[in-house]
């Protein structure tokens, strides 16, 4: 494979599909395979950091590992920092033209992720990847196929009263729409067996991603299961992208999954 692939645009819609499985992981005699997938975009000040402490972050025993760095068409000089890690035998890279979307990102991602287990990773600071290993745990030992890291199971610092307000909402939402609770369903931090994230036939362009993959588990009728994390917020002059009409369209997402859309 080459250090550096470049995505055509068709690259950044169709996921493809493969079968759904129907139970937890069994146990394989081969090394099991952890997909750690990074949309990112205009990451400058952050990326390189998150990267390394992504090598640097401990893995359950006797498992593989593939990093895989998808820059979303970025022009800060994020892509010449992600080319500071392509002869690392563990990134793969991939650059978009264009920006598209940290939906349209994860999708992209999704179509090279050959892990029995797929975890998605901010590419900025908020989230601490030494806890990775706490999500892909539950299911490398069959206990769980969908886990989410929860901010507020866990340390959620310096999260402004909109943000928390928002997210209280969004929980409340998932309660009563599919009629099952969890605390954190906003969290970045998700994990899953990878024959069940890759067979969801995923739509999202932005920040829907997360509503949409709830909608879809739990329409399934899947368990979420949540693990403690550590989360520290960024702002806006910071550089979180996330605004008020991503909330609204979050929303929506939940809305018309629950009541319109296939599964």
């Amino acid at each position: 494979m080459p250090a550096e692939t470049v995505l055509p645009d068709s690259d950044l819609v169709d996921t493809g599909s493969v079968e759904r499985p129907s139970s937890p992981m069994p146990a394989r005699a081969k090394t099991p395979l952890i997909s750690i997938i990074v949309p990112v975009y205009n990451e400058f000040y952050h990326i390189e950091r998150v990267v390394q402490r992504i090598l640097d972050a401990p893995m359950p025993e006797n498992t593989a590992r593939e990093i895989i760095l998808i820059d979303d068409g970025s022009t800060d000089g994020t892509a010449d920092v992600l080319r500071l890690f392509k002869d690392h035998p563990e990134v793969r890279l991939y650059r978009a033209v264009i920006n598209s979307g940290k939906g349209r990102a994860v999708r992209a991602g999704l179509k090279f992720a050959k892990g029995d287990v797929v975890v998605f990773q901010d590419g900025d600071q908020e989230y601490d990847p030494s806890e990775l290993c706490l999500l892909v745990q539950p299911i490398l030992e069959g206990k769980a196929m969908v886990v989410y890291g929860s901010r507020f199971r866990g340390r959620a610092r310096g999260m402004r009263f909109p943000y928390w307000l928002v997210n209280k909402l969004l929980v409340g939402a998932v309660g009563f729409l599919y009629g099952k609770w969890i605390t954190d369903e906003a969290t970045a931090y998700k994990a899953f067996q990878g024959d069940l994230i890759r067979g969801l036939p995923l739509e999202c362009k932005r920040f829907e991603f997360c509503p949409e993959v709830t909608a879809k588990v739990l329409r399934k009728k899947l368990t979420i299961h949540e693990v403690p994390i550590s989360y520290k917020a960024r702002t806006v002059d910071e550089g979180k992208k996330i605004r008020f009409l991503d909330a609204v369209e979050a929303f929506w997402t939940l809305m018309r999954y629950r009541f319109w859309k296939p599964r």
